[in-house]
């Protein structure tokens, strides 16, 4: 199923428990496990900086860095350059790994993917899910559907899953938004510290 391929992703960041979830990223390997690789960002190309930036702020992210980029750099305007963008980049907890950045092109101009159909809720190849930890559900789910072009996917619920040892159970509120773009969003709470039956 997508969403538990999706959730794979919140147990694998989230597995030490609900108290590491608002903590900067903590070392996850030994010093022997180490590669010498860091995912530093993923930057989704939008339609409209300003209402991506509404919702991403809306959900928590702060912005770290903002500058228009033009080829060739000496360009001083957008009409002196062959191309031109403006170019944002927001953090969670760690400001050098796991960067969101939102880039919108002014030139030249370009066409934008279509937009889902309203009815359309299943991610097909191409598509990128964005997976959030958040603290206090509630609170981001609705400031993020109160964003301008937000679209809800699901509302909060309890899924569980199995946990690293096979005998476990990891419990995760899930929930999920379209950004302004169609970009599928989870904000998820995980919950590993509450018991299965409660």
């Amino acid at each position: 199923m997508i969403r538990a391929l999706m959730l794979a992703l919140v147990v694998a960041t989230s597995a030490c428990g609900a108290g590491a979830i608002a903590a900067p990223a903590p070392e996850r390997v030994s010093a022997d496990q180490r590669v010498p690789l860091d995912l530093r960002r993923t930057t989704l190309v939008v339609r409209d900086i300003e209402a991506s930036l509404a919702f991403y702020r809306a959900i928590g992210l702060v912005p770290i860095y903002d500058n228009v980029i033009r080829t060739p750099r000496d360009a001083k305007n957008d009409e002196s350059a062959e191309q031109s963008l403006r170019l944002v980049f927001l953090r969670a907890n760690n400001d050098y790994i796991g960067i969101l950045g939102l880039m919108e092109y002014t030139r030249p101009e370009r066409q934008p993917r279509p937009k889902r159909a309203p009815d359309d809720n299943l991610l097909n190849p191409g598509d990128i899910v964005l997976v959030f930890n958040v603290e206090n559900q509630e609170e981001v789910f609705a400031r993020a559907v109160a964003s301008p072009g937000v679209r809800v996917g699901e509302t909060p619920h309890v899924v569980t899953y199995p946990g690293y040892d096979g005998t476990s159970v990891i419990r995760v509120s899930f929930s999920s938004v379209y950004d302004p773009d169609g970009h599928y969003v989870e904000l998820n709470q995980v919950l590993t510290d509450l018991p299965v039956g409660e």
